[in-house]
């Protein structure tokens, strides 16, 4: 009984529910008790004790660890439940992908990206070719692990194949970054060749390594955070190589700050000319003044999400503006992988119809 209770409880999702509340208010609770005895003992002129002073310094030092660690882990989202932190993994199948780490390199743009991870469906391997593509990006800072562990896409693209009679696209997880704490910005500029990389590099590489689509209408970016926002930049710069985008929780432009220290970052100094380049390399400039009667897009935001809902709904708006086939939508959450898994989740049926994996 008791393994079995304890079995459930490391399964319980950390993303939501009662193990990060639990957790939270456990670390609240020790700290406000320590605290409140550390107070009282020196109120009375009472020494600390050689043994009570380290120990109530460390159960404060644990207690805030902990406390810290739940609440990136709900942003983040890198392990879903404690089974899945302390190494434990669902039994694979018959019949579901496989995921595989792969280095794309930066033939043209030059950018060091680092290894990639491919989902690559069961079909694949049993003779399926000219599948449609999809290229995912993650949020800043970020890893591809993060759609991988947190984000569920394994998981996410199986039961989409298993709805759909095994149908289900090449996933790639791309490195828009180059480095955890990095921000190019998902543009060419002195910070990296990023655009080009994921334009140009990064679709040859799998063309070259995969039998896919050579159907621009067949291919497909999306991503979360910077990610949605870069889904977007790429969209509307490079629409013959992207038709098709997911844009989860995007912003309204790219940043590294302000916009004075965004031009600044990209082009060495913030002068008008280099602030008026910047500008027309944003998506709502780009979107002011071409139209994409080709291209479609899916927005999708926490609804709790209040810095980045705004932007989300601002650049949507822009999008239907120019013409583009695009939908919005708002999922219960805010910044977090509790929007984005099921956000990604959500759109691949309409996805599918898109890229043609669906009639």
């Amino acid at each position: 009984m008791l393994h079995r209770w304890a079995a459930d409880l490391a399964h319980l999702p950390l993303l939501s529910g009662a193990v990060p509340v639990l957790a939270s208010t456990a670390a609240v609770v020790v700290t406000s008790v320590l605290a409140v005895a550390v107070v009282l003992r020196v109120r009375r002129g009472r020494a600390l004790g050689a043994v009570f002073g380290p120990l109530s310094a460390f159960g404060l030092v644990a207690s805030l660890l902990l406390a810290a660690t739940v609440l990136t882990n709900l942003t983040v989202t890198r392990y879903p439940t404690v089974a899945v932190a302390l190494g434990h993994r669902p039994a694979v199948t018959e019949g579901t992908g496989r995921l595989v780490d792969v280095d794309v390199p930066g033939t043209v743009s030059q950018f060091a990206a680092r290894p990639a991870t491919v989902y690559v469906p069961a079909s694949y391997d049993a003779g399926a070719s000219d599948l449609p593509v999809l290229v995912l990006l993650t949020g800043q800072p970020g890893h591809v692990v993060d759609w991988i562990e947190g984000g569920r896409l394994a998981q996410t693209m199986d039961a989409f194949a298993a709805r759909h009679g095994g149908a289900a696209p090449i996933v790639v997880v791309a490195d828009g970054l180059g480095d955890t704490e990095a921000n190019p910005m998902c543009m060419d500029s002195n910070l990296g060749n990023a655009a080009t990389y994921l334009s140009v590099d990064v679709p040859r590489w799998i063309r070259s390594n995969f039998r896919v689509s050579s159907d621009a209408r067949a291919w497909a970016v999306g991503g979360y955070s910077y990610g949605g926002t870069c889904a977007l930049q790429l969209a509307v710069t490079a629409p013959s190589v992207y038709p098709t985008f997911l844009d989860i929780s995007g912003e309204d432009e790219q940043r590294r700050g302000t916009r004075s220290e965004s031009v600044a970052a990209a082009y060495g100094t913030d002068t008008p000319a280099n602030e008026a380049r910047f500008e027309r390399t944003t998506p709502l400039n780009i979107l002011s003044r071409t139209s994409f009667p080709d291209s479609a897009g899916a927005f999708v935001v926490g609804a709790d999400d209040e810095e980045f809902r705004p932007q989300t709904e601002r650049t949507y708006r822009a999008a239907e503006s120019a013409g583009l086939d695009v939908h919005y939508s708002e999922l219960p959450g805010g910044h977090s992988m509790q929007v984005w898994a099921p956000a990604l989740e959500q759109e691949m049926d309409w996805l599918g119809e898109r890229v043609g994996l669906l009639d």
